[in-house]
Order: structure tokens, then C-alpha cells, then sequence
């Protein structure tokens, strides 16, 4: 037995409103073996014979096998037991759409608390209730860019991740905004290359911190630039990093997203994930998505309630500062349990031990004759390096049973002899030797 909302009466006015004989014609420019496909399915499994099939399936993830050094915008966190447990409460679990203040105060409070540690790590005034991933949250960034300046062109260092970049170029083609790209110069952005690009005009810079090669550098010089010519900076960052690293704020951006899948979120393949947001306050009324606000009632009491709602479901849509219309609310709280259970000072010696991790890999592979560093300078939790035959070398280890990282040539042709590998807490001592001993064997011709 199905449901079906429409009856053939109704479908009947429908199609005479339209001026369609029937619901055929409305497909009739499709060629017959999409509209009616033969489909290879097999009978049905029983529940027991389904849960085998995953089991079995399940073991064939080769990610669940090897020892990973993949980072590259998702990472592999400790995330404390706790986060599944307080999170899967059912108040919080089906707490989705929180409209009504009266009856969802404790939603509520946790994303104020969200928003309050988020500005604390990006050292910005005011933050949102949070976006869908970094991706999206980077374009959100540069909606918020062209309301003020009204240029229609943003530049992105070539520091940027890639995909992140891949992502805002198409959302701009459909909006008919232009995305450059200005080359870093040894891992840094160039202030020689940014000058010229600026004085044509954009509306803002997009830069990331660290770098999408892990590498670390100071953006003040290129927000005082930004700020010269009229445009905004824009700093996706790693929210783990800026437990120990000099906040986005206090070099003078503008905005700060990125993506905040390492608080507490499993990289579960790749998703559902989070973005977050934060600006100055001149920026407060342009952000996008759902802002809390604190507040006393009648009583005297103090409550939480959706502030500033400027967004489609309340607003005609052509005046909307944005057209988001959810949050990755869940997410959210999974970020706020994780950073509430760290502490300040818990965050910052997990920081400081992905730095002392990706510093002991770093060394052990750069020993292997014929490896070297892509970008000198300090780094967070990843790095790059060259090293001859990268993707021969990458598809052995992942026989030898390492994730040594991405092949960077995904990203560039010209880096084809290039690696990307990130070190969290969660790679031991001996996980990072075995690492280093497989590509020495493999590069080096020996054990070392």
C-alpha cells in the first residue's frame, strides 16, 4: 500500500493548467531507456542476510584497513566518548528548526555557546549559528564581500584548497562574479603579486590559515593591503590551529570561516560536516544563516532567541541577505560539547601535539635520500614534500597497508612528484616509523 498526495482528478486540472495531455508528454524529450531503464535487482534480503552484506561490505572500506596520514581539509581527531553520548540525546538529537524560544531554550543556549566559542577562537566579534561546510561557508564570506563593495571579483591566494576554491568559481559562474587566483610565492602570498591585483578591483582576498600545505605565515600585511584598496579578508582556517596560533582577528581579517568537521565530528566519508563563520561587527547585519542572541524576559529572566532574521523563510526572498536555509545544527553541538570538554588549555596541548607529530614525520621522511621539502617554514599538522615517483610510491605504501597522504598532482599537474601528509594526535610513534621505513624502502632502496 502507498500514499500518494494527488489523485487522478487532481492530476487531471493540473496538466489542463499547464496545457499537457497527460503526464507522459511532460517527459516525451527523454529517450525511452532513461525513462523506463531495466534495473538488474536483485530479491529481496532478509534483515539479518541485509546486516551480513554491510558487515562484509564494510570490510572492504579500504580506509578502515590502513594507517592514515590524509588530511587535506578532513582529519582524523580523537573525539571523546562523551560527544556521541550527550549529542544522540533525544532533546538535542530532534532539537532541528528552534523558531519557537519558548520551547527550545536548551537548543538555543548551545548554539549561543557555539557562537561565543567561535568568536574566542577567531578572535572576531560576532559569529553565526553556522553553515554547511567550509566550501560553502568560504562563498557565503564572499556574498557578505560584495554586498559592501559591489565589485563582482574576488581573488583567492593559490594557498587556498583547492576544492574550496573549485567550489566559490562555480557558484560565481552562475552569479556571473569572477574568481583569480594570485600565485603564492615559496608558500607565502606575495604582496608584489597581491598589490596589482587588488588595484583592479575586487571585493575580497581569500586566504587560508594554515595553508592548504600546512604551511603557517602572518596575513597582516595582506589585510592592511586588503583594506587599502577596499576589499575585505577572508580567512578559512583550521579551528584546531587557532588554539595556538595568532587569530584571524588580530591580523586584521574581516571574516573567518572554514570547516569544523576537527571538533568532534568522525570524517563518517566525507560528511554531513559544518562551517562556521565569524566577523567584525560592522559585518553583523550582512551574515548569513541563524544568529542567537541573548536575552531578559518579562520576568527577568534571561533566555536565548533567533536574532537579526534577515533570511528567505522570513523575508521576500530578493531582499534576504541570504538564501541559506538551514544549519548544520547538530554539527554545532557536536563542536560545542568537544570544545566544552577540552577547555581552553586542553585545546592548545592538542594543537601543540599535532604540531610535535607532523614535526617528527617531517623530519623522519626528509632523512630518505631524494625526499625534500615542498615549502620551508613552520607548520601546523600536515606538509608537503617532493619525492621522486609520488604516485608510484603512494599506491605502494597503500599496499604496504599506509594512507601516505594525497598525491598533490590531484590538485596541480605540476606538483605530480609531490605528497601531502598530516600527522593528528591519533598516529603513534610507531605508526609514523612504519611509515617512514616504507618509503624509505620504496624510495631510498633501503631501510634506513
Amino acid at each position: 500500500m502507498s500514499y500518494q498526495s494527488h489523485g487522478d482528478a487532481d492530476r487531471e486540472v493540473m496538466l489542463a493548467r499547464i496545457g499537457a495531455e497527460s503526464v507522459d508528454t511532460l517527459f516525451e524529450d527523454l529517450p525511452d531507456s532513461l525513462r523506463n531503464p531495466v534495473l538488474d535487482v536483485p530479491d529481496a534480503l532478509t534483515e539479518p542476510e541485509l546486516m551480513r552484506l554491510f558487515r562484509a561490505r564494510a570490510r572492504d572500506n579500504t580506509a578502515c584497513r590502513l594507517v592514515g596520514f590524509l588530511g587535506a581539509g578532513a582529519y582524523d581527531h580523537y573525539i571523546p566518548a562523551a560527544v556521541d553520548q550527550l549529542a544522540g540525546r533525544a532533546e538535542f538529537y530532534t532539537g532541528y528548526t528552534p523558531y519557537q524560544p519558548e520551547m527550545t531554550q536548551g537548543i538555543l543556549q548551545a548554539i549561543y555557546e557555539y557562537q561565543t566559542m567561535v568568536c574566542e577562537l577567531t578572535g572576531l566579534a560576532v559569529s553565526n549559528a553556522s553553515l554547511y561546510d567550509g566550501a560553502t561557508a568560504v562563498w557565503e564570506a564572499l556574498l557578505m564581500a560584495e554586498r559592501g563593495a559591489h565589485r563582482g571579483r574576488f581573488l583567492f591566494s593559490s594557498g587556498v584548497n583547492p576544492r574550496y576554491t573549485a567550489a566559490c568559481r562555480s557558484y560565481a559562474h552562475a552569479a556571473e562574479y569572477a574568481v583569480d587566483t594570485v600565485a603564492d610565492q615559496a608558500g607565502r602570498v606575495d604582496p608584489a603579486a597581491l598589490e596589482p591585483a587588488l588595484a583592479e578591483g575586487a571585493s575580497a582576498l581569500v586566504v587560508q590559515h594554515p595553508t592548504c600545505f600546512g604551511t603557517v605565515q602572518d596575513y597582516t600585511a595582506a589585510a592592511e593591503l586588503c583594506h587599502a584598496h577596499g576589499a575585505a579578508l577572508v580567512v578559512a582556517a583550521n579551528p584546531l590551529a587557532l588554539a595556538i596560533l595568532r587569530t584571524p582577528g588580530e591580523m586584521g581579517a574581516d571574516i573567518c570561516v572554514g570547516e569544523g568537521q576537527p571538533l568532534g565530528i568522525p570524517l563518517q566519508f566525507g560528511g554531513p560536516y559544518l562551517g562556521f563563520m565569524a566577523a567584525t561587527e560592522a559585518l553583523l547585519r550582512k551574515m548569513p544563516g541563524r544568529i542567537v542572541g541573548a536575552t531578559v524576559d518579562s520576568a527577568g529572566q534571561r533566555g536565548f532567541v533567533l536574532t537579526l532574521q534577515a533570511r528567505e523563510q522570513h523575508i521576500r526572498r530578493e531582499k534576504a541577505t541570504s538564501n541559506v536555509c538551514t544549519n548544520q545544527a547538530l554539527m554545532a553541538l557536536r563542536a560545542t560539547i568537544y570544545l566544552t570538554l577540552l577547555g581552553r588549555q586542553g585545546l592548545r596541548e592538542l594543537a601543540e601535539v599535532n604540531v610535535r607529530h607532523a614535526g617528527y614525520l617531517r623530519r623522519a621522511l626528509l632523512r630518505i635520500p631524494g625526499v625534500e621539502p615542498l615549502y620551508e617554514g613552520p607548520h601546523f599538522n600536515e606538509f608537503a614534500v617532493r619525492i621522486p615517483s609520488a604516485r608510484r610510491v603512494h599506491r605502494a605504501a597503500v599496499e604496504a597497508g599506509y594512507l601516505a597522504g594525497l598525491p598533490l598532482g590531484d590538485w596541480d599537474p605540476e606538483l605530480e612528484d609531490a605528497l601531502l601528509l598530516c600527522a593528528t594526535e591519533q598516529r603513534t610513534r610507531a605508526e609514523m616509523d612504519g611509515l617512514a621505513q616504507v618509503l624509505h624502502r620504496l624510495v631510498g632502496g633501503g631501510r634506513p
